[in-house]
């Protein structure tokens, strides 16, 4: 179903599946509500759409994703069952998020990132229950990147070009690139 049709701009051979909803209004206010979807897109059932985004060619959801408002997704992006993508996020080329992950305000994952299921990726250091701009640093990943099952990344943390963060992880600090990190908190192993 696609609501708010004047914001909504698809692009061709675009497959929306009944129940998924396309161009939902945002509660917060931004700037332009225009909702770009390039070619090829594939949007399962229980899936959502916020107004507000920019999303590339060959994008793919599994059921019930919610991508949130002013968010810029690249192209060939697959996001799987049950992902949150919060809004603001940055998200390159070729990137893969598996199930049951959130991605946080504010997150910029680079291309030909791997992110694997059950990943929580945190913006606020210490939360308080009152929203604020100020405090909100959502994470970097670098490109291609890998991210194991069940990682939590902490907020403001950049995980470097071509690493590997382990199953199950806490990553509390920077990840250098061409590094393989794990453990609670993640640590580089050698």
């Amino acid at each position: 179903m696609i609501l708010n049709k004047e914001f909504v701009k698809l692009g061709k051979n675009c497959k929306i599946d009944e129940t998924a909803i396309v161009g939902y209004m945002p509660s917060r206010k931004i700037s332009d509500l225009t909702l770009e979807i390039g070619d090829n897109a594939v949007i399962r059932a229980g899936s959502i759409v916020y107004l507000g985004s920019k999303i590339g060619e060959n994008f793919e959801t599994g059921h019930n994703v919610v991508i949130r408002e002013e968010n810029v997704i690249g192209n060939n992006v697959k996001i799987w069952s049950n992902t949150v993508v919060d809004y603001g996020c940055k998200i390159g080329n070729n990137v893969k998020i598996h199930c049951n992950c959130y991605i946080a305000q504010l997150t910029i994952i680079e291309d030909d990132v791997f992110i694997a299921p059950g990943v929580m990726v945190a913006n606020e250091k210490y939360p308080t229950g009152v929203f604020s701009l100020e405090r909100i640093k959502g994470p970097i990943i670098k490109k291609k990147a890998k991210i194991g099952i069940n990682t939590t990344i902490l907020p403001g943390i950049t995980i470097g070009e071509n690493s590997l963060i382990g199953a199950g992880s806490v990553v509390t600090k920077d990840i250098p690139s061409n590094t393989i990190a794990y453990g609670v908190p993640a640590k580089i192993k050698k």
